[in-house]
Formats: structure tokens, C-alpha cells, sequence
């Protein structure tokens, strides 16, 4: 739990920020927090599902552009479960927190293979912590001799790929109403030469704990789902202080409060089910979303209702409600979500 004093500090850095401050990344590199779901002995939290769940709801709460830009990025650093063992011991040797993950899921590029090694090229969308990363995560179609590789039922085979950040250009092109900070601009890369060792698959994992063994489609959906959730609670916080009925604001509780609970749930039945060795099933994985996607339409739904009644000043963009309301609904466009 981040202390009260730490709390208000942290909001007033980020407060209007279009990029976190050298405090900011202090106290995330202190907390360690890129590396939540890292394993101990690489250096990392190695917090249980619930336990990252909670950490990254709570920082939501705190400021819209920290929860989001730590949950991307905490979420790529994930991938070292994916990555082999040798590639992960040359990563994530360095100094503790110095290795901070993100990039783009999707597959705007293409990679040449040349025997051991592939050509990177290709311009990608939407990497949160743009300026925060040390690395690069990307998505490609395979070429082989000229030739586009494909799986058996005929799509494109596809790779993901981590590039240290001297392989990549950034593009400052992230120019949102909100998320402001999390600074999710484009980025290409140009004919950068990669060892076939430095890509992986989503659900392959080469580590043992139970946190890799959750499908990521599963942990996508939930680790997104609480920031919204935790967003909404600093809205409706924020909102209290502005109303004097406070009936307006029941929906909105009642919406936070379910999707609370349902969290919990699904975050227990998952560690439940991988503790016992029971499958989690597609069926399972497709109930999550959908939960998810619905909870976070009834919190948008709610927070659209009590809007109109907090006045001029939640349109102000020196206000923190108006801050709170342009970040919840950049974050409401993820794709994820949209579907």
C-alpha cells in the first residue's frame, strides 16, 4: 500500500505532465515496478497474479498516464517468461530495474530470416513509455528468400521480436486528449539485423512459475481491466468532492464495486486452477472478456451519467476531474476492448 503523504506527491507530479519527471521514474525504478511479474532471481517483484492486479489498480488510481504506462510495460517485461533462459540471462542481468520492456502488439513490420539472424523492418503503432524503454517489443511477418512464410492454414507466420532501444527511431507522433504521459508514440526500424534468439512467441514460456502458465490473452484483459476500474474510483473520489447530492454518483459506485469483486474472483480462480493443475479452458478465457469488456462499459456508461453534473470546472483542463475523464477514455480505445 503507497502511503497518503506518497500518494498526493505523486498525483501533483503527474498532474498536467505530458512526461514523467526524473521523480517519477525514480520512484518507479526504487519500487521496482517495471518488473512486477520478473522473477526474484532476475532481479524482479515476482508478485502473485492478485498481487500485481492490486499494485497496478492502486497506481491507476493515483494518476491515469502511471498506471497505464506501468501495466504495458510491466506487462511486456512479462515477457521474459517467454523468452529463452540464455536470452533472458543477457537481458536481465543488468543492474536491478535498469530493463524496462514495451512496444506494439501489432504486426506492422516484416522480418527477413538470414540463417541464424532476421532483417527488421517496418513502422509500429501505439508503444506506451515510448521514452521510458530499454527495449522494444515488436510483431512481424516472416520472409524467407524473398518469400512470405506461412502457418498451415495459410496466414502469415507471424514472430515477435525484442530490439535493444539504439535499433529504433522513435516517432513523437502520441497526441491525445489523454494518457498524455504515457507517451505511446510510433516507432520504425530500419534493416536491423537480430539474433533468432531475441524472438519468441506469446505463449511459449520457459519459465516456471504459475504466473506464465496464465494464457495471455487471460492477462491482458484482467491487468487492463483494473486500470480502468482504478481510474473510475479516482473519478468517483474526485467527484464526491464536487456534488453536493451525492445520489448521482450511486450507478457509478454500485459499477466500480461489482467490478471489483469480479476481479477478485477471476484473479483467485486462476491462480486456483493453475495451482491445481486444472486446464483453463477457451470457453473460460472467452467469459473474461466479455465480463471485462461489459464492466468497463457500464463504468463508462456511469461516469458519462454523473459527468454533466459537475460543471464548468470538469471541463477546465487545469482540473483534475477533466484530466481523470480525458484519460479513462483515451484508455476506453485500447482494442482490446473495442472489438
Amino acid at each position: 500500500m503507497i502511503e497518503e503523504h506518497k500518494l498526493q506527491a505523486l498525483r501533483e507530479l503527474c498532474f498536467g505532465a505530458s512526461i514523467f519527471s526524473e521523480e517519477v521514474l525514480n520512484w518507479i525504478a526504487k519500487e521496482n515496478l517495471w518488473n512486477l511479474w520478473v522473477p526474484k532471481n532476475y532481479g524482479g517483484l515476482e508478485l502473485s497474479f492478485i498481487e500485481g492486479l492490486l499494485k497496478l489498480q492502486e497506481v491507476a488510481k493515483i494518476d491515469g498516464s502511471l498506471g497505464w504506462t506501468l501495466t504495458l510495460c510491466s506487462g511486456a517485461n512479462y515477457f521474459i517468461g517467454n523468452l529463452a533462459p540464455e536470452t533472458a540471462d543477457e537481458i536481465f542481468s543488468k543492474p536491478k530495474a535498469a530493463v524496462c520492456f514495451g512496444g506494439s502488439g501489432g504486426v506492422f513490420g516484416t522480418a527477413e530470416k538470414r540463417g541464424d539472424k532476421y532483417s527488421l523492418s517496418g513502422k509500429w503503432r501505439y508503444a506506451t513509455g515510448a521514452p521510458y524503454l530499454t527495449h522494444f517489443t515488436l510483431n512481424a511477418e516472416i520472409y524467407e528468400n524473398g518469400q512470405q512464410v506461412l502457418n498451415n492454414d495459410g496466414s502469415p507466420k507471424v514472430r515477435s521480436f525484442v530490439l535493444p532501444r539504439e535499433e529504433v527511431e522513435i516517432i513523437e507522433d502520441w497526441n491525445t486528449m489523454g494518457l498524455k504521459a504515457s507517451a505511446t508514440h510510433s516507432f520504425t526500424v530500419e534493416n536491423a539485423l537480430v539474433h533468432e534468439r531475441f524472438s519468441f512467441k506469446y505463449n511459449e514460456f520457459h519459465q516456471p512459475q504459475d504466473i506464465f502458465k496464465i494464457p495471455f490473452s487471460v492477462f491482458a484483459d484482467l491487468t487492463l481491466w483494473v486500470n480502468y476500474i482504478g481510474m473510475a474510483q479516482h473519478f468517483l473520489e474526485e467527484a464526491r468532492h464536487n456534488l453536493q447530492s451525492k445520489e448521482i454518483l450511486k450507478n457509478l459506485k454500485g459499477s466500480i464495486s461489482i467490478s471489483n469483486q469480479k476481479t477478485v474472483n477471476y484473479s483467485t480462480s486462476i491462480e486456483d486452477k493453475i495451482e491445481n493443475e486444472v486446464k483453463i479452458t477457451s470457453e473460460f478465457m472467452e467469459e473474461i472478456h466479455k465480463t471485462a469488456s461489459n464492466s468497463v462499459k457500464d463504468i463508462s456508461r456511469n461516469i458519462i451519467e454523473v459527468y454533466p453534473s459537475l460543471g464548468v470546472k470538469a471541463s477546465r483542463e487545469n482540473e483534475q476531474l477533466n484530466q481523470i475523464f480525458c484519460d479513462y477514455f483515451t484508455a476506453t480505445q485500447h482494442h482490446i476492448f473495442t472489438k
